[in-house]
């Protein structure tokens, strides 16, 4: 199985958590951005939009980061954790995986392109996204320890890992206990993959 995969993308970062959570072997086949290698005709070929992550696992090519992950808790996560075999929890994973292409791409992920890659964009907006999404997730997190069910899901799996990083662009979680303590959850469980911070200066 092989990730072409960008250490400090998020979306990348999603792929590589959810295979060392479910113990997964994962070769990784970096894809240098800033040399603009995932606009080429070869990694074209591989994703005609020109993004980061693409997996391949055998004959099967795939992109988008929450596409990849509910593929691997289909094919891989035997016990059905990950992706509730129950209709009602399985739609409530759906909800928080939309959360993470929504609210969280436009919160806390594009405060942290606009901060730390100069990306365009309305920093103020991202910052007010951001505050959105902290106050709802730690409400919601207020009577529980996971996003869905009683143990971690593809929701936590998807929404870690803009939220871990999002002091990168300006966004405090600090502000909010149970989103903090949540982020702790995930990083203790077993086969967790650190998102990497950027590095300063």
């Amino acid at each position: 199985m092989k990730l072409h995969d960008s250490t400090y993308s998020g979306h990348c970062h999603r792929v590589r958590l959810m295979c060392g959570l479910l113990g997964l072997d994962l070769e990784l086949a970096p894809v240098d951005t800033k040399a603009m290698a995932h606009k080429s005709p070869g990694y074209l070929k591989l994703n005609p939009f020109g993004q980061v992550p693409v997996l391949e696992d055998g004959d099967v090519v795939l992109r988008d980061s929450n596409a990849i992950i509910l593929y691997l808790g289909e094919r891989y996560d035997t016990r059905h954790a990950f992706l509730p075999a129950d209709p009602v929890a399985r739609a409530h994973v759906y909800e928080w995986l939309a959360t993470a292409a929504g609210p969280l791409y436009l919160g806390p992920a594009r405060a942290r392109a606009i901060t730390a890659w100069g990306r365009p964009g309305d920093l103020a907006e991202a910052h007010r996204q951001a505050e959105i999404l902290f106050t709802v997730m730690n409400g919601h997190l207020a009577s529980r320890s996971w996003l869905v069910g009683d143990g971690p899901t593809l929701a936590d799996v998807a929404c870690y890992t803009y939220t871990a990083v999002a002091d990168e662009g300006g966004a405090d979680v600090t502000k909010y206990p149970h989103v903090s303590a949540w982020l702790s959850r995930v990083e203790a469980l077993k086969g967790f993959v650190p998102m990497p911070h950027l590095p300063k200066g």
